[in-house]
C-alpha cells in the first residue's frame, strides 16, 4: 500500500510556536501554480486534501498531513507571487525560511517544478537554502503531460546535467511526474518511503525542546 494512501489532514499553523510534535515529516513545496497541490491529491487519491485554488498564492500556512506511524506530510506556502500584501508575504517568508532551516523532524524535502519551465531563479534559491542543510532533495517535474515524449527526456537530461554540479554538496534527485497521467507515483512513493526509514534507523525519539520558537528561543 502507498505511504501516502491513509493521509488525513491533521493541523494548520501560522506561526512556528504552533508546530506539532513529529517523529518523521516530508515537506513539499514548488512556485505558486507549479502543481504542487495537485501532486498532493494525485499521491494521496483525493480529489481536495490539498487545496487547488485558481489563484497562486492562496495557500499562505503551513499544513500538515498525518500518514499513520509517526509519519507526517507538510504541505508548504507557494512562493514566487507577487500579488499578496508585502506584510504577508514577509510573514509567509520567514515562516517558511525558519520551518525548512530548522524543523528538526523534517527528513528531506519535495521540490515541485512545472516541467516547461524548470530551475527558475527562485527554485534555486530555494535548492541553495535548504541545501545548507544537508537534507536531501527530491525535485517532481510536474505537468509532464504538457510535453510530448521527446521533450521529457529532454527535459529530464538537461536538469539533471544542471543538478550534477551540486552533487557534491548536496543530495539531489529528479523524476518526471504528472497528476493528471498518474505519471511517476511510484517513483516518488519509494523517494519518501527510503527517506522516512532512514530517519527512523537513525534518529532519538523527536524532543519537541529543542524547536524554535518564533523569537529565535528554544522552547
Amino acid at each position: 500500500m502507498s505511504i501516502f494512501q491513509n493521509a488525513t489532514f491533521y493541523t494548520t499553523v501560522n506561526h512556528l510556536k504552533d508546530l506539532p510534535p513529529t517523529r518523521v515529516e516530508v515537506a513539499f513545496v514548488g512556485r505558486s501554480n507549479a502543481g504542487k497541490s495537485s501532486a498532493i491529491n494525485t499521491l494521496t487519491n483525493r480529489t481536495r486534501l490539498a487545496y487547488v485554488s485558481k489563484t497562486p498564492g492562496r495557500t499562505q500556512h503551513i499544513n500538515f498531513f498525518d500518514l499513520g506511524g509517526e509519519r507526517f506530510m507538510v504541505d508548504l506556502p507557494g512562493y514566487g507571487y507577487a500579488q499578496v500584501p508585502e506584510p504577508v508575504r514577509a510573514h509567509w517568508v520567514q515562516l517558511l525560511g525558519r520551518y525548512l532551516q530548522t524543523r528538526q523532524s523534517l527528513v528531506g524535502l519535495i521540490l515541485i517544478m512545472d516541467a516547461r519551465h524548470p530551475l527558475k531563479d527562485l527554485d534555486l534559491q530555494m535548492l541553495d537554502f535548504f541545501g545548507d542543510t544537508g537534507r536531501p532533495v527530491h525535485i517532481l517535474l510536474s505537468k509532464a503531460d504538457k510535453l510530448s515524449r521527446q521533450e521529457q527526456t529532454k527535459t529530464l537530461a538537461k536538469v539533471k546535467q544542471a543538478l550534477a554540479e551540486r552533487a557534491e554538496r548536496q543530495p539531489v534527485s529528479v523524476q518526471l511526474f504528472s497528476s493528471l497521467k498518474k505519471q511517476g507515483m511510484d517513483s516518488v512513493e519509494k523517494v519518501v518511503a527510503d527517506w522516512f526509514a532512514l530517519a527512523e534507523e537513525t534518529q532519538a525519539p523527536h524532543d519537541t525542546a529543542d524547536e524554535p520558537t518564533d523569537d529565535g528561543q528554544t522552547g
